[in-house]
């Protein structure tokens, strides 16, 4: 399992996604997997968006090994850091 950031750089809720994924990094949460961020204006990030048709950001992506959706959260707030943690430690 894996998790997945979508967000841009620049906006009002920047700062709080960096501290969002900082802190579930370092609370050692998926352990050898780590988070990882993609911009939805790149071509790998705006697929995965179009893929699971998610058009508000930041959002927060739990994928299955193939690569499915399992959970998501879109917006501001973020979700708690021991939600998203049971996902990376699946």
């Amino acid at each position: 399992m894996r998790v997945v950031v979508l967000t841009k750089e620049g906006y009002d809720y920047s700062s709080a996604v960096d501290t969002f994924i900082t802190e579930l990094e370092a609370g050692g949460a998926g352990m050898g997997t780590g988070v990882e961020r993609l911009d939805p204006d790149t071509y790998e990030g705006e697929s995965l968006a179009r893929s699971l048709d998610i058009l508000e950001f930041p959002a927060v992506v739990a994928l299955d090994d193939n690569g499915g959706m399992v959970q998501q959260w879109l917006g501001m707030p973020l979700p708690p850091i021991s939600e998203v943690s049971y996902y990376l430690n699946s």
